[in-house]
């Protein structure tokens, strides 16, 4: 896909955001669109369904967590990736983030190249056409869903089946922050009654085989790959 056809709905209610994040955007070659407050974000993401928004939290009419809820809601954007913007950087502030359906979290004041960035590898997520893949390719990891293996620089593993099953799940959206509870409920589903300890396990036997550095623990949270 390339820049001109990615869209981006960049919300906040300070001017100078805007302008500042919206023209190195623009310069990037994205298609930027822009809200001051919550209430015209959903509006907006109702009607152009961008591949990215980029929200703020503190904002009149709507605040942007009631915003990530709405929008969340709609079906046509479950696959939209929704990132905070804001110079809050409380826990408590993240997790109601995540907990609104967020994928990521990005502090205010950021230098603008920073961010140009940060876009740059959340909209590696966004992989439509790689949907219906059975191989997958992460930098120097290759996963092939279809034979439970995955090759790393050139060396071949296999891995026990919820191992594997828990990788998949994590690069299927690189970067994006898994919470614990969709976790346990996609990997293991109804199989059995596991606790939360058993996620925990799985990840140290992954960090041991793939290398700590795939694998990122959001505290409180859950867990997210990292390319």
């Amino acid at each position: 896909m390339k820049k001109k056809d990615i869209q981006i709905l960049l919300v906040d209610d300070e001017p100078d955001i805007l302008e500042i994040v919206g023209y190195n955007l623009s310069s990037e070659g994205y298609n930027v669109i822009t809200a001051d407050n919550g209430a015209d974000a959903v509006k907006l993401a109702k009607k152009n369904k961008p591949h990215l928004i980029i929200l703020d939290v503190m904002m009149p009419e709507m605040d942007g967590i009631e915003a990530c809820e709405q929008i969340r809601r709609i079906p046509e954007m479950e696959d939209t990736i929704i990132t905070f913007l804001t110079a809050r950087g409380e826990d408590y502030s993240q997790m109601a983030g995540f907990d609104a359906g967020a994928d990521d979290y990005i502090t205010k004041p950021i230098k603008p190249k920073v961010l140009v960035s940060k876009v740059k590898a959340l909209l590696r997520r966004y992989k439509e056409d790689d949907k219906s893949s059975n191989i997958v390719k992460l930098g120097d990891i290759t996963i092939n869903r279809e034979e439970y293996k995955i090759v790393q620089e050139g060396e071949e593993m296999a891995l026990p089946r919820k191992e594997f099953e828990l990788l998949s799940l994590l690069a299927s959206k690189p970067g994006k922050v898994f919470k614990r509870e969709d976790i346990l409920d996609k990997v293991w589903g109804n199989d059995i009654v596991v606790g939360g300890r058993t996620i925990d396990v799985h990840i140290r036997k992954l960090r041991e085989k793939i290398g700590d550095e795939r694998i990122k623990t959001i505290k409180g949270v859950g867990y997210k790959f990292v390319v």
